[in-house]
């Protein structure tokens, strides 16, 4: 079977010195597509020559809640060109969070809704970060244009009784291995209540690293020691969530396979000239405050 990562960060800082092997490792294994987001726009040129470079790199352009306000003045003139620029490209990561401290949430709220609606207009996925801010995420989605192909909950830490109101606006939810902890259960019994339709698998490595005891590829940031998640531990993830549900993986992997492909299988992103892509993608095989479970806003 092949595996599928709709979330992750390879062009993270704390990954560059590792970046060489990851991508061998990556490369080795039966990884069909990973999509690769951005927290701010100092990220988009890696991801970018990292799509050029890899055909199971999906890239997703954006800017996260958490840097909302930090780019320089022309950034979504900027955004529109690298878009035009690449036909299979996603939006990731975007959009609220609560959670940080001195959060300007009505700053988040307009560079969210911005992107949102680039996205609806090219008929892009997006992948949305939510932190302490579902209700008003509820009413974002409900009162703007979304893209019709539909959108991520990466990483979903939402409550359960959401779960059938953001699916009927289009949302998917993807599984990581951090919700393998112990203190994770809770997580793990919302996800055995989402439909098969609209499950899908991430790392988002560097971060959401699997418990000890699980983790088969275990790596450290270098000069601090601090964990990282590696990119290989989507097979943890897979494992995971098929213990969850009652499943096989290979039973598990054939639905991730589908929906994965429903949902990132075709932008159809329509540049400033009007003209879209019907190119199949991936045919080939933040800052740093707290602890990981404060830095996700997990208790």
């Amino acid at each position: 079977m092949f595996y599928y990562d709709a979330h992750n960060h390879l062009c993270d800082p704390r990954l560059e010195s590792f970046q060489g092997d990851l991508l061998e490792a990556l490369s080795r294994f039966p990884l069909r597509a990973a999509v690769v987001n951005s927290s701010g726009e100092e990220e988009w040129g890696a991801i970018s020559k990292l799509a050029d470079t890899f055909s199971w790199v999906i890239p997703a352009f954006g800017i996260h809640p958490w840097n909302a306000g930090q780019s320089l003045s022309g950034w979504r003139e900027r955004l529109i060109r690298l878009l035009d620029s690449h036909p299979k490209a996603t939006m990731g990561e975007i959009g609220l969070d609560r959670w940080i401290q001195n959060h300007d949430i009505a700053l988040q709220r307009d560079t969210f809704e911005w992107q949102l609606s680039l996205a609806a207009q090219r008929s892009l996925p997006v992948s949305i970060h939510c932190l302490k801010a579902w209700g008003l995420l509820l009413e974002v989605l409900q009162s703007n244009a979304l893209p019709q192909c539909g959108f991520l909950l990466h990483s979903y830490s939402g409550p359960e009784e959401m779960i059938s109101q953001f699916t009927k606006l289009g949302a998917y939810f993807s599984f990581s291995p951090y919700f393998l902890h112990e203190r994770k259960v809770a997580q793990r019994d919302v996800f055995t209540k989402i439909t098969m339709d609209r499950l899908l698998v991430e790392t988002d490595a560097p971060d959401m690293w699997p418990p000890e005891e699980r983790n088969a590829h275990p790596l450290c940031e270098r000069g601090t020691g601090k964990p990282l998640n590696h990119p290989l531990n989507i097979e943890v993830a897979y494992a995971g969530l098929a213990e969850a549900r009652g499943l096989s993986v290979e039973a598990l992997g054939k639905s991730v396979e589908a929906n994965f492909w429903r949902l990132f299988g075709n932008t159809g992103n329509t540049g400033s000239d009007g003209e879209g892509s019907d190119e199949k993608q991936g045919c080939g095989p933040a800052k740093e405050c707290g602890t990981e479970d404060q830095r996700h806003g997990f208790t």
